[in-house]
C-alpha cells in the first residue's frame, strides 16, 4: 500500500479561514469606529416629568427630565409636535448632555404661537436613536 504524506491543508479550508479571519477583523474595526464597544451593555432611560410645561406668553418650553439608565444620554432635538423643532439648547449648542441619575429642566425657547390650555405632545430625540414621547400643557 502506498501512504499519502499530507504537507498542508486543503486550499478549500484555507479560504473559509482566511473569510472567517477578515470578517473578524472587519466587524471589530467597523465597531471600533462607529462606537459600539464602548457602550456595549450600557442604556440611556430617560424620563420626562409630567410636571414639565409650556409658558405660552413668553414661548419656553420647561422639560423636567431625567436619565435613569446606565449611559449618558445625549439629546439633539426637541419636537412640539404641530408647532415646532428645538434644536438649539442654550448658548447656540446643538445638543444637550445628561448624564446616569441627572435630574434637570431643560428651558428651550422656541418661536412659534402656542395657545394656552392646550396640550401638546412633545418628542425627545437622543443621538442613541431613542424618541420619548410626553404630553406638556401650555400655561
Amino acid at each position: 500500500m502506498k501512504s499519502r504524506l499530507y504537507k498542508g491543508i486543503e486550499p478549500i479550508i484555507a479560504v473559509v479561514i482566511l473569510v472567517a479571519v477578515t470578517l473578524v477583523i472587519a466587524i471589530g474595526v467597523i465597531g471600533w469606529i462607529m462606537g459600539w464597544w464602548g457602550t456595549m451593555g450600557a442604556t440611556e432611560s430617560v424620563r420626562v416629568y409630567p410636571d414639565s410645561y409650556i409658558n405660552a406668553s413668553n414661548k419656553v418650553l420647561y422639560l423636567h427630565v431625567k436619565n435613569e439608565g446606565s449611559a449618558s444620554a445625549v439629546i439633539y432635538k426637541v419636537e412640539i409636535v404641530g408647532v415646532t423643532t428645538i434644536t438649539t439648547f442654550g448658548a447656540a449648542t446643538t445638543e444637550t448632555t445628561i448624564t446616569p441619575g441627572q435630574e434637570t429642566t431643560l428651558t428651550l425657547s422656541f418661536n412659534a404661537n402656542v395657545v394656552a390650555g392646550t396640550n401638546y405632545q412633545v418628542k425627545v430625540y437622543t443621538k442613541a436613536g431613542n424618541v420619548i414621547s410626553a404630553t406638556v400643557q401650555a400655561k
